[in-house]
């Protein structure tokens, strides 16, 4: 049987207090609409129409790559009318999922319960059971069969003591919907179209209301304002920490990580406090990140260790290499096994071979670097001549002295020396020494500028 996702994210969030629409509001490094996306594209729905309201074209940029059904909503009459606005678009055949836009943290495998179990009804819904409901609407059984939905403002004191309540998520088959929401009504106190309203058109049509429960309270949560938005952001990383260590990660305080991407992890992976991971990013066997690292979509092989606040994007990095503290790897950073990287060292498009250190204050940008080679502190590779990047070559084996400026196009031959303080501007032969320096200059007595007096 297909299946559609409709995705409601036509609200403003007026109490976000923001000109960003409330479904692109990040949560782990992701707009809220995008992390339902996700989840819709993990159930292979065949189609997924998202209904979109204020602003609509900004959302729509934001997903254009995606195959998306857009439909708009313009007037907001309720969560009724908001997917009777699908019905041109609908396949007659088929079930939909009912998913909001602001409930970004719903599981996959929560929506495939609920798939399962409304097949044989027509109708089925998530609810959850707490504590105190107060405010949402209760769901009324008789022998354990969902008899109606109760908005709290309109419940008994007896339902309202009813600990179970809709979450908004359904699963409904589309000809029902075909036939159900046309008949909708407004005729209510707020003038809306509400989708409770089908729950009762299916009980009067005789048929069950199926319900499945979440494995996770957090996974219903919506979000309307910046505290809510706090709060579920804590919750999803604490659950996203807690699935790491039961992987065998050692997170040294789960409370301080945050994953704004995906991470796989080998044995015996250390992870200390304030670490942020974004995009896609793979750690190998025993490696050690230091407190307040950044990674984004990088790759780090077995054994290496990273020390403090070194911020890696797009880059890869081989075995038993050593790393900051304070170093920063750009996009294009290739770094082979048994590399040294100190502090305050920045790479971008740059390989270095096995054995090769750059130990302080240096920036090696648009080179190749071969094996067993030192660069000294304070060198730079000056790739960049106004217009245009040029490469700079250091084969096996060479010694790069103190402060250097290498400027590209330039190649440093195998075996060989570079003196400290010199700019190279020509290619340097193997196992040659390369000095250039000016003759000291002097002069006695000199004075020093004076600040004028006001």
């Amino acid at each position: 049987m297909s299946t559609t996702v409709i995705i409601l994210a036509a609200g403003k969030g007026t109490r976000m207090r923001s000109q960003l629409p409330k479904v692109l509001q990040p949560l782990a490094g992701r707009p809220l609409l995008g992390h339902v996306i996700q989840t819709a594209k993990k159930l292979h729905a065949q189609n997924i129409i998202t209904i979109y309201g204020h602003g609509g074209e900004l959302v729509k940029q934001s997903f254009a790559e995606e195959h998306i059904e857009w439909v708009e909503q313009a007037e907001q009459l309720g969560t009724g009318h908001a997917v009777q606005m699908t019905l041109p678009v609908l396949p007659q055949e088929g079930v939909s999922l009912i998913l909001s836009g602001d409930v970004p943290c719903i599981h996959a495998n929560t929506l495939q319960k609920l798939l399962d179990t409304s097949t044989q009804t027509g109708i089925g819904l998530v609810t959850l059971t707490v504590e105190d409901a107060t405010g949402y609407g209760r769901i009324v059984r008789q022998n354990g069969k969902i008899q109606a939905i109760v908005e709290h403002k309109d419940a008994n004191e007896a339902q309202r003591q009813i600990k179970e309540f809709n979450t908004g998520i359904y699963c409904v088959s589309n000809a029902k919907l075909h036939e159900w929401l046309p008949k909708l009504s407004n005729e209510n106190a707020q003038s809306e179209y509400y989708l409770t309203d089908i729950v009762a058109m299916a009980i009067a049509d005789g048929l069950e209301v199926a319900s499945v429960e979440p494995d996770f309270a957090f996974e219903v949560e919506g979000v309307n304002n910046r505290l809510q938005l706090a709060a579920l952001e804590r919750q999803f990383q604490q659950q996203q920490a807690k699935e790491l260590m039961e992987q065998g990660v050692h997170l040294i305080d789960p409370n301080r990580f945050d994953l704004r991407g995906s991470l796989k992890c080998g044995q015996d992976v250390q992870i200390d406090v304030n670490v942020i991971i974004e995009g896609d990013c793979e750690l190998g066997d025993n490696v050690q990140l230091g407190a307040g690292c950044i990674l984004k979509n990088t790759r780090i092989a077995a054994g290496t260790k990273v020390q403090a606040y070194s911020v890696f994007e797009n880059a890869i990095v081989g075995e038993n290499t050593q790393i900051g503290p304070f170093a920063r790897l750009r996009p294009g950073a290739n770094l082979a096994d048994d590399v040294h990287i100190g502090n305050f060292v920045e790479i971008k498009n740059t390989h270095m071979g096995q054995g090769s250190k750059a130990n302080h204050f240096t920036y090696l940008g648009d080179a190749d670097i071969g094996a067993n080679c030192n660069i000294g502190a304070g060198t730079i590779t000056c790739n960049y001549d106004g217009a245009n990047k040029h490469r700079t070559i250091i084969e096996d084996n060479v010694f790069i002295g103190t402060n250097n400026s290498l400027v590209a196009p330039i190649k440093i031959g195998q075996g060989a020396t570079t003196g400290a303080g010199s700019t190279l501007t020509r290619n340097v032969a193997e196992h040659s020494l390369a000095v250039e320096r000016s003759k000291q200059f002097e002069k006695a007595n000199y004075q020093r500028p004076q600040k004028l007096k006001k």
